[in-house]
């Protein structure tokens, strides 16, 4: 597999990355408030999605290089806070669902903290940073149903090395408030609903359905690659698939979900 050139990286200043982001901000804000009626809600109270598709759970505190481990105990905060506008959402036919449309803005006076971000490859500190991995398990969950991914991110950047994965590289969703989002539609018949909760080890998350389990899926990646580029530094591709099997005719359908690449900022040489 010939993947194509991937560029080196370009920084640019500080204003104009700050006017640009909240530009962007305000057009999605101008968007929403358009479209209000085709958004999920939380309803604790609509029981009637008892047919689990899928349970995940990822750890909470995974020691980082060069991190602080406080950012990752921040971290913990900030997931409890925006899980509270998340948990038991409910994703009725033709609505969409976006993380950042329930969570809102994180903020000091939300009680948000200082968490672990990444920016360019950096490894830097923001109000409400560490929320990436709950746009992970959302996602990865997402992948496993009928729902559509309509908007969905990732890093350019492969920041650390494979420590205990258990996932395929680049099944991740990056977040930053409020134009990089998660979004999805479901456009079945069945309604879906996210359940979203902490333990001492784990986030963990289920997604359930109000109709009975008739398929199964698996993601899986191939054409897995690290390639040196021509102006020296090392990146990592892959593609990542989604199969479908039908539990009543074991009919299979296959989808390709994304072709990924990303700039390495570690060495892929080095040895264990």
């Amino acid at each position: 597999m010939d993947f194509r050139e991937v560029r080196k990286p370009e920084h640019r200043g500080k204003l104009r990355s700050f006017l640009g982001k909240e530009y962007f901000i305000l057009k999605r804000k101008l968007y929403w408030l358009q479209h209000l009626s085709r958004y999920s809600y939380i309803n604790k109270e609509n029981d009637s999605c008892q047919h689990s598709l899928i349970k995940h759970r990822s750890v909470l505190l995974r020691p980082l290089k060069d991190v602080d481990m406080y950012l990752q105990h921040n971290k913990i905060t900030n997931l409890r806070l925006a899980i509270e506008k998340l948990n038991g959402t409910i994703i009725e036919p033709g609505k969409m669902f976006s993380i950042w449309k329930q969570v809102g803005r994180p903020s000091r006076r939300k009680g948000y903290l200082e968490g672990l971000a990444l920016h360019n490859g950096q490894i830097l500190t923001d109000i409400g940073g560490g929320l990436c991995q709950l746009g992970n398990l959302l996602y990865w969950m997402a992948l496993h149903s009928d729902l559509k991914v309509t908007e969905r991110w990732r890093h350019s950047f492969d920041v650390f090395p494979d420590i205990n994965r258990k996932i395929p590289f680049a099944c991740g969703a990056t977040l930053s408030y409020n134009y990089i989002d998660l979004q999805l539609t479901n456009d079945t018949s069945q309604s879906y609903r996210i359940n979203l909760w902490l333990d001492d080890t784990y986030l963990n998350g289920e997604l359930l359905s109000d109709c009975p389990i008739d398929s199964k899926f698996e993601v899986f990646e191939t054409d897995h690659q690290i390639k040196q580029q021509w102006w020296g530094g090392y990146t990592r591709h892959n593609k990542i698939w989604k199969r479908k099997t039908s539990l009543s005719s074991d009919q299979v359908e296959e989808e390709l979900v994304s072709e990924n690449h990303a700039i390495m900022m570690y060495n892929p040489l080095l040895t264990n």
